[in-house]
């Protein structure tokens, strides 16, 4: 059910609605038990001044800061940049978005930086140390933070977008110089009657990237081949 909302409710989120959301994503598995993750919840009067701030920014500088990371590899396979050109165009279309209305286009991309309407901003950062095992624990905890979301009646949008400026969200949450700002996620009710919901991104079949493998026939076989026969017992 998980999708990404990019129009939300003007409706609060109750606080500890949003600790009990947290406080269970935390069981996320992590290596070694290392929970390498940090969260930091913008709401309130701290939402409207990071809103406020973000329109000074961006009109300051619509190309946005240095960035920690890349969002994508310089190198991208053309099969990748389909996917990302056919995800584009189609949120476009469900916003009646024109492609070459350049201007329409970036007002959306704005849009972003005011959490798509949703009341709760979650911001995540790791320590620089950490490798690349341990960005992937911290998606675990993101990804249960969107399922539990669903199941407490909520909606996410996970958005690395607020990356491009990361230094502006370095200072503003006050982030120790050997962290890394990863990047943020709106929290809050669905608007379902805003168009760009409907829009649905695809999924590859599985044939196109699962492969099942016969573990014990195919063990078997390669083993008589190499060792002979008395391999099979």
């Amino acid at each position: 059910s998980r999708r990404s909302i990019r129009a939300f409710l003007d409706k609060p989120v109750a606080p500890d609605l949003i600790k009990k959301i947290i406080t269970q994503s935390a069981r996320a598995p992590s290596g070694g038990n290392l929970q390498p993750w940090y969260v930091d919840v913008v709401t309130g009067d701290s939402h409207k001044k990071l809103l406020d701030l973000m329109n000074k920014k961006i009109a300051d500088n619509p190309a946005g800061e240095t960035r920690d990371y890349d969002f994508y590899p310089s190198d991208l396979p053309d099969k990748y940049t389909y996917r990302r050109r056919a995800t584009g165009a189609g949120l476009y279309e469900a916003m009646g978005i024109a492609y070459d209305d350049k201007q329409a286009r970036w007002d959306a991309m704005k849009l972003n930086w005011e959490f798509f309407g949703a009341p709760v901003g979650l911001f995540f950062s790791i320590d620089k140390f950490m490798g690349k095992n341990q960005w992937c624990h911290l998606g675990m905890l993101m990804q249960n933070i969107s399922l539990l979301a669903i199941e407490n009646g909520l909606a996410t949008c996970m958005q690395e977008a607020w990356a491009v400026y990361s230094e502006t969200m370095h200072d503003f949450l006050n982030l120790p110089d050997e962290r890394v700002f990863y990047c943020g996620m709106a929290l809050g009710y669905e608007d379902k009657t805003a168009p760009v919901n409907k829009f649905i991104t695809e999924r590859e079949k599985l044939v196109k990237f699962v492969s099942f493998i016969e573990y014990l026939q195919e063990f078997f076989k390669i083993f008589s081949i190499k060792k002979g026969p008395s391999y099979h017992q």
